[in-house]
């Protein structure tokens, strides 16, 4: 059997506005779950309640997600 490639996620993927709209102290690296993905990572703490953005998107409800 031959198995199909793995695509994996780099950062020419990910839509300009949203590297616009990464903190200061947030990166995009290989995700930890998931290799093949890329996952936000902190450089440093982020104090809870912090908000960023914009947010581009449909709001889900927490039973949605």
């Amino acid at each position: 059997t031959t198995e199909s490639p793995v695509t994996v996620e780099t950062l020419d993927d990910v839509p300009e506005h949203v590297l616009r709209g990464l903190p200061e102290d947030v990166r995009l690296f290989p995700s930890a779950v998931d290799k093949t993905r890329l996952g936000v990572w902190a450089t440093k703490s982020i104090l809870k309640g912090k908000k960023f953005g914009p947010f581009v998107g449909d709001k889900k409800k927490r039973s949605q997600v």
